[in-house]
């Protein structure tokens, strides 16, 4: 890999173009060059190679076999059902593995290859949709609640997000250069770039907005949160009259490294509505000239916070906003998971329908080669068909992984639900919570971070989890649990009630105590174990919540309760103490 750093790298970019228009056209090599694999992210994909055959094809001297993933930026997960219909088409063509909803709504292509890059990219922004920094030092695609009961208020929600997007990309022409042949006004790179600066943000940045009383999108969990507070006016309708501001969220950590750590935000006050590009730009500059640049595992904002006081960085926000932030407001989340089947709209012309996608993958035919037979994606195209034309219809990826089958007019509803029925599309009514509330990143085999198994690893845990509460009596308890093939956390594993986190092959770090509202961190109970010592560590855990937990109480508040795991800092700052007090109630 490059000797150059990631800071040397984007200051001598030519604003991220760097030599990746030669990397591409490299023929010799299904890879590019070193210095490209960093920047090709800020495009939206990364560079991997398949590592199930990477020791075979070593021994065979042949080169990794090199693909790309492809990431979209869809803020809110939100498509029309014609776009729905040309990324199907992108995936048939280009990539291997189907499509794939990721935890920050976003889709995922797998396995394009390098001379596929190109016409990939030109597709995907043929169906008006664009990768532009969905990965990178950079803001990310931000996350939005996609949960159908807050859908009388997730337009205005998601008009603000998709704002906010548009106006933290950045400002660089190299991806409409590079990827849609716009010719080059300035060879330099030279162009202003306001809010990122000469080399970009320290490390990633990720903005959500939740919608109480669902915190679907785990609003703790980023760098910079929104939550909406939401009110009934005179006339009895719902107005959004505001945000509490959250900062300093951040799942990824480094095994063995104790100055690396998972953090969820805090509640630092509240913003009115036109106030939210302010105080989001105000964040992400403060995080862009106070950051850690010099050491990369420690340059997330959650650090930043946590180097210079939360009090420091609340009047460095307001100094550049220009305003002081009010008192935040009183809200309440009941969970952080999605909500299944059917929900009428307020007017009741239309319906949303929330379907079950295990670890986000949409695909026709077995999971990686194993299991059944599955039609999904034929499934999701026929329905998409049906409702393409039709005002209002759209999907909303959730940021568990699920999709809504959203604003669907009730004349076709009856056809929606045969469809599902059809192609199987309907697991959710027979899965078990625990099933319908799991997580898992991709993992193995493609991403090159990851020690453990995640995403093909997760059906089979699944069984051996649910045969557990079986045997206790309780196979309907809802539990979050989830799985992360490394200590990064894209399938943000901190907040799970049970989570594993991939130490080696076969081998986890068996983390336990999370709430389900997504407000409280879990934490290390069993180091570096494998799957029957996990099973017979949660043996005993779940016999005890069997008999002796309160009622609708959860598991990860159960073990707090009783003392099975310690918490020191069980919720973020700033929520209502009342709030604290109903997580040990």
């Amino acid at each position: 890999m490059s000797a150059h750093s990631v800071e040397d790298i984007k200051r001598s970019s030519a604003r991220l173009r760097g030599s990746l228009l030669e990397s591409l056209a490299d023929p010799v090599t299904g890879a590019l060059r070193d210095d490209d694999q960093t920047l090709i992210k800020y495009h939206g994909s990364y560079q991997q190679d398949d590592r199930d055959v990477r020791e075979e094809r070593r021994l065979a001297r042949l080169e990794p076999a090199y693909s790309f993933m492809i990431r979209t930026r869809t803020p809110g997960g939100v498509v029309t059902p014609e776009q729905w219909l040309k990324l199907d088409a992108i995936a048939t063509t280009y990539a291997e593995r189907g499509l794939r909803i990721t935890t920050r709504q976003a889709f995922q292509f797998h396995g394009v290859i390098k001379t596929e890059l190109k016409p990939t990219m030109q597709s995907i922004n043929a169906a008006l949709i664009d990768t532009l920094a969905a990965c990178g030092d950079v803001n990310r695609n931000v996350a939005v609640a996609a949960n159908p009961q807050v859908s009388a208020s997730h337009a205005q929600v998601f008009k603000q997000a998709a704002a906010l997007s548009e106006h933290l990309l950045p400002n660089t022409r190299a991806y409409y250069e590079i990827w849609l042949d716009e010719e080059r006004v300035d060879g330099s790179g030279s162009e202003d770039e306001p809010i990122y600066g000469n080399v970009y943000l320290p490390r990633k940045f990720k903005i959500g907005f939740a919608i109480p009383p669902y915190n679907d999108v785990d609003v703790f969990a980023q760098d910079l949160g929104y939550i909406a507070i939401i009110a009934k006016n005179a006339a009895g309708a719902d107005e959004l009259l505001g945000y509490n501001v959250t900062v300093g969220g951040g799942m990824g950590a480094t095994h063995g490294d104790a100055e690396t750590y998972p953090r969820v935000a805090d509640v630092i006050g509240f913003v009115t509505p036109d106030q939210v590009i302010a105080v989001g730009e105000a964040v992400v500059t403060a995080q862009r000239d106070f950051g850690n640049r010099a050491v990369r595992k420690r340059a997330r904002l959650k650090y930043t916070i946590d180097d210079r006081g939360l009090d420091w960085f609340k009047a460095e926000v307001e100094r550049r906003a220009g305003f002081p932030l009010l008192p935040a407001r009183p809200f309440a989340f009941r969970h952080n998971g999605d909500r299944f089947g059917w929900v009428d709209s307020d007017a009741g012309a239309r319906a949303h329908l929330t379907l079950r996608l295990a670890a986000g993958r949409i695909v026709d035919g077995a999971l990686d080669g194993h299991g059944p037979e599955l039609t999904h994606l034929s499934g999701l195209r026929a329905i998409a068909q049906l409702l393409s034309g039709h005002d209002g219809a759209e999907f909303r990826m959730t940021p568990n992984q699920n999709l809504v089958i959203a604003g669907v007019p009730s004349a076709l509803r009856a056809q929606v639900d045969a469809l599902v029925a059809q192609h199987g599309l309907d697991a959710y009514r027979q899965a078990s919570p625990l099933r319908r509330n799991a997580l898992a990143c991709v993992a193995l085999p493609t991403c090159g971070l990851a020690f453990a198994e995640a995403e093909r690893y997760l059906p089979d845990f699944l069984g051996h989890v649910e045969a557990l509460l079986a045997r206790h009596a309780i196979p309907d308890a809802s539990i979050n649990l989830r799985i992360s093939g490394c200590a990064n956390g894209c399938s943000r594993p901190y907040l799970g009630e049970i989570a594993l986190v991939g130490k080696a092959p076969g081998r986890y770090n068996l983390m336990l105590g999370a709430d389900h509202r997504g407000q409280r961190l879990n934490t290390l109970y069993r180091e570096n174990i494998a799957e029957p010592e996990i099973l017979a560590a949660l043996d005993p855990l779940f016999a005890a919540y069997a008999s002796g937990r309160n009622d609708d109480e959860g598991f990860g508040d159960y073990l707090v309760r009783n003392q099975v795991v310690s918490i020191p800092y069980p919720t973020p700052t700033g929520i209502p103490i009342a709030l604290v007090a109903e997580a040990y109630a």
